[in-house]
């Protein structure tokens, strides 16, 4: 479930996308105007927008070049029109949308587009919490004991730190493919990392992750993801 904010000056659009998306289980959050967007954006804190383009006070391609510039676009945005032209579509996606969807929509593009977002967004969010995690250790490395700072820093270039083997997993994940296959791949990374960072410990990885063990084991399996005795005579080798 996520939460899913919905600017559009129309009603009508408003009430549809916001039936359709509570049906498939969404929080869905309906602003009618930019300043309500502003606000909700803040409140509500959505996890992926759909944003006009065409509203009576501030149009959503300067809405979103707003929040580009004040660094808030911190969550995916697709944007929406019935009389967009190509070249706004491609300005408003080269300024930082995520995507473009052309009124009337059909369910099928919408539904695809909205799983597109959320996927992307969960990507961005466990990318930074990746590196904050990373950023944590390193500070507690650098103020170890002997000459642990001297070494992190002589490792880099092949390191072997739990955020080292992640990025160098994630340098080869082929970007091209369909969105499952790379989601699955950037999963199986997420896991892995948290694996090394928790020494193999299923109890604190479920802790960590926010994820009941029973379920963990079987997403674990899904991914091919080794875990236990297997995991460990791996990372012995």
């Amino acid at each position: 479930m996520a939460t899913i904010l919905v600017v559009d000056d129309e009603i009508g659009i408003r009430e549809l996308l916001s039936e359709i998306l509570g049906d498939e289980g969404h929080v869905v959050e309906l602003a009618e105007n930019a300043n309500q967007a502003r606000q909700l954006r803040e409140s509500a804190k959505p996890d992926l927008v759909l944003l006009d383009i065409w509203m009576p006070d501030t149009d959503g391609v300067t809405l979103l070049k707003e929040w580009v510039v004040r660094d808030q676009l911190s969550m995916p945005v697709i944007m929406m029109s019935g009389h967009a032209t190509i070249d706004t579509a491609v300005e408003a996606t080269r300024i930082g949308a995520l995507d473009f969807l052309e009124k009337p929509i059909s369910l099928q593009k919408l539904l695809g587009a909205v799983e597109k977002g959320l996927a992307r967004g969960q990507m961005v969010q466990s990318a930074k919490a990746l590196m904050a995690s990373q950023k944590n250790a390193s500070l507690s490395v650098v103020g170890g004991k002997g000459n642990t700072a001297i070494q992190f820093q002589q490792a880099s270039g092949q390191d072997e730190s739990p955020l080292g083997l992640a990025l160098a997993e994630l340098e080869k994940v082929n970007f091209d493919l369909p969105l499952r296959e790379v989601r699955d791949e950037f999963e199986r990374i997420y896991f892995e990392y948290h694996l090394r960072l928790e020494n193999g410990s299923m109890t604190r990885l479920a802790e960590r992750t926010g994820i009941e063990r029973t379920h963990l084991y079987r997403k674990l399996k899904q991914l091919g993801v080794e875990v236990g005795r297997a995991a460990r005579n791996k990372q012995a080798s």
